[in-house]
C-alpha cells in the first residue's frame, strides 16, 4: 500500500516506514504530523484517485529532525562589466518517517 501526497508544493510517493525529506514544516522534533493532501492511494483492490484530493484520507508521520541541505553556490556575473556576485544558499528541510496511511 502506498500513497501520493503533496506538501511544500511537491508530490511524493510514500509507503509505511519510508523516510522522507520535505520542505521545512513548522512542527517541533518528535511530534506527529498529519498530512491531509492525499492525491491518490494504492490498495490491494486498485488505485483511488482524488479530485484533486481524497476526502478523509490522511498520512500520519513523525518528525525526526530539522536541518539544512548542502550549500549551493549562486554566482552571477556580466562579462566585461566588472559585475560579480557570489552567494551561498542552504535550503531548510524536515525529515519525516511515515507511520500510517489512512485512506
Amino acid at each position: 500500500m502506498y500513497a501520493i501526497i503533496e506538501t511544500g508544493g511537491k508530490q511524493y510517493k510514500v509507503a509505511e516506514g519510508d523516510t522522507l525529506f520535505v520542505e521545512k514544516l513548522d512542527v517541533t522534533e518528535g511530534e506527529n504530523v498529519t498530512l491531509d493532501r492525499v492525491l491518490g492511494v494504492a490498495k490491494e483492490d486498485g488505485f483511488v484517485f482524488g479530485t484533486p484530493v481524497i476526502e478523509g484520507a490522511t498520512v500520519e508521520a513523525k518528525v525526526e529532525k530539522h536541518g539544512k541541505n548542502k550549500k549551493i553556490i549562486v554566482f552571477k556575473y556580466k562579462p566585461k562589466k566588472a559585475y560579480r556576485k557570489k552567494q551561498g544558499h542552504r535550503q531548510p528541510y524536515t525529515k519525516l518517517i511515515i507511520e500510517k496511511i489512512n485512506g
